[in-house]
């Protein structure tokens, strides 16, 4: 059993956290670091397990918004979309956000060493609540916990052009919107052989969509997809383009 101290100690994280847990022991469990078991004599789990399967959980919560939301993105870029969002350093960011380390049950010596702001511990905690929520309730409630939270870090990294692969959007939207798949041609080069400079035109059903420059033909085909895209695909701003 938690004290009466401990219980309104997590009382305000759930505030933090908008959920309120009908078994508050799961919670506890979720706050419990190995380095605070090491240190007792009496049996106590530590949050390993509910790591585990938070870790799950946020995936598929991820997972599902991005399928739903960015409906021309390819599964190479939702996979890198993905890991990024649910990295440590994201995660601990989230963490920090609710305050979490403030109620972390760690051992003296991860204390005193400033655990409860390291990346690792808060990161592993934070998959440890999502857990924690699961087996509370359900998926669909962990997905309305997290989802707000996530969703902001989500947006930031499609907005990245590192992380877009234009071509394959592009291929995707033209084979199912306009029944053809677009075509690249490179119409100009200038410079020396090693500062080269590409323009590439790309045309769908005969009709230029798009066009792009870069130092070599990759990064001119790439730049041209972005152009069609914007001309062609009215959501395609709207989901970060």
């Amino acid at each position: 059993m938690l004290s009466k101290e401990r219980i309104d100690e997590l009382a305000q994280l759930q505030i933090n956290l908008g959920y309120t847990f009908k078994d508050i022991l799961l919670l506890n469990k979720a706050l419990t670091h190995k380095s605070y078991v090491n240190e007792k004599s009496e049996a106590i789990k530590n949050n390993e397990r509910f790591e585990f399967m938070g870790d799950s959980v946020l995936d598929v919560v991820v997972s599902h918004y991005m399928v739903k939301t960015f409906q021309d993105f390819s599964e190479g870029l939702l996979s890198k979309i993905r890991a990024a969002v649910v990295n440590e350093a994201c995660l601990a960011g989230l963490a920090r956000d609710i305050c979490l380390g403030d109620y972390l049950l760690l051992g003296r010596g991860e204390d005193l060493t400033g655990g409860r702001d390291k990346n690792s511990i808060l990161a592993n905690a934070f998959e440890a609540v999502a857990g924690a929520v699961y087996f509370d309730s359900n998926l669909e409630t962990a997905y309305d916990v997290f989802l707000p939270r996530l969703k902001k870090e989500i947006a930031q990294y499609a907005k990245t052009s590192r992380f877009r692969d234009f071509k394959s959007e592009l291929q995707h939207f033209s084979q199912n919107t306009l029944n053809c798949i677009p075509f690249y041609k490179v119409v100009k080069e200038t410079g020396p052989d090693h500062e080269k400079q590409f323009e590439v035109v790309v045309r769908t059903n005969g009709e230029e969509q798009g066009r792009g420059a870069g130092r070599s033909k990759k990064e001119a085909e790439q730049a041209a997809a972005r152009s069609a895209l914007e001309h062609l695909n009215p959501e395609f701003k709207e989901n970060g383009g």
